[in-house]
């Protein structure tokens, strides 16, 4: 990491992972389908990962698309996922899931908090752009143990429309429910790093912008290292 900013890069795979590394990422988040916009990977997949890589996996604890965490007996399995991903190794995860109304769903995120423990970080992800109130939302989550980081665009639409929510909530940082980290991820461009690097915005995550050939192919080290490079000027 130079610069203070980090650089988190969407792996599906060891080789993702290797190619996300050897371009300069600090941080790989570890997903499995992402035609439903990324589910909880396979233990085995995560051992892989972890072995072939020295740096941080946050693995995504998400069973179905959306922002549901369906009902108890799913939740009840989703916990179970995740304490065997704590047993092999994992210390730093991605969840995050929403009621009916918008509002964070306390009952499955505390659970899942519970599940990992007190000593693991994690990542509420990009639910807080489909919130009713984002900050009702920071608000009602300001108590969870491990949360350290919000992945957000700003806005459900992406980084375009968010920009001016994603400034002015940086500039919030001292307020409760705001001192979790801002990581900027949805619709991401490096034309939008000037904008966000001004309002003290430091952690940024990629997905397909680390993929040329698109989520049909791997990721590509040559253009993970345009956004370190870009970061690091």
């Amino acid at each position: 990491m130079s610069n203070g900013a980090i650089l988190e890069v969407i792996a599906l795979d060891p080789r993702d992972a290797v190619a996300a590394q050897d371009g300069g990422a600090d941080r790989l988040e570890l997903v499995t389908d992402m035609a439903a916009d990324g589910l909880t990977p396979s233990l085995e997949t995560f051992t892989a990962v972890r072995d072939a890589v020295g740096i941080p996996v946050r693995v995504m604890l998400r069973a179905t698309d959306g922002f549901s965490a369906g009902d108890a007996a799913a939740l009840a399995a989703l916990c179970d996922d995740a304490r065997a991903l704590v047993a092999e190794g994992a210390s730093e995860f991605v969840f995050g899931f929403l009621t009916d109304d918008g509002r964070a769903d306390l009952t499955a995120v505390a659970a899942l908090a519970d599940a990992i423990g007190p000593r693991a970080r994690w990542t509420f992800h990009r639910a807080i752009d489909r919130a009713a109130d984002r900050d009702a939302l920071r608000k009602q989550l300001a108590d969870l143990p491990g949360l350290d980081t919000y992945l957000t665009a700003g806005s459900a639409s992406g980084v375009d429309d968010g920009l001016a929510a994603l400034v002015a909530e940086a500039g919030r940082a001292d307020e409760p429910g705001y001192e979790p980290r801002i990581m900027v991820g949805g619709g991401l461009q490096l034309k939008h790093l000037p904008v966000l690097r001004g309002a003290g915005i430091s952690a940024f995550h990629i997905g397909g912008a680390a993929r040329p050939d698109g989520w049909g192919g791997p990721v590509d080290a040559g253009a993970v290292r345009t956004w370190r490079e870009a970061l690091d000027a």
